[in-house]
């Protein structure tokens, strides 16, 4: 069961799989996205040439983005924690490939005009 794609879950509506797969690409989406915006800000406070309004927005982005980080870890935490709890293993769905091959197939499956089989 633990090696299904979300749409495999999805189609065969196991909701356990899809609620676990969905608290993990959540996590994975939001820490992803702070590290972006950490750069964002960096690039942005290298690029300020020395205006002060344009340094503030950066240092406010890098602040956020590494709040945004935190909030993520303690995310992963709680979750973990809770679901171990409730019976759920969210953390072992947290896999970047994972995502990127659900995101391949259903792409793929996009652009071929129909939908395809995941096997």
């Amino acid at each position: 069961m633990a090696d299904k794609s979300i749409i495999d879950a999805a189609q065969s509506y196991e909701i356990l799989e899809i609620v676990n797969r969905g608290f993990a690409y959540a996590i994975i989406i939001a820490g992803f996205l702070s590290v972006v915006f950490i750069f964002v800000g960096g690039i942005s406070f290298i690029l300020s040439g020395g205006q002060e309004e344009k340094i503030k927005q950066a240092v406010s982005t890098i602040r956020y983005a590494i709040i945004g980080l935190i909030v993520t870890v303690l995310a992963v935490v709680i979750v973990g924690t809770v679901g171990k709890a409730m019976g759920l293993d969210i953390i072992k769905y947290i896999n970047f490939g994972d995502i990127i091959d659900t995101v391949t197939s259903v792409t793929s499956g996009v652009s071929d005009g129909g939908p395809q089989s995941l096997d």
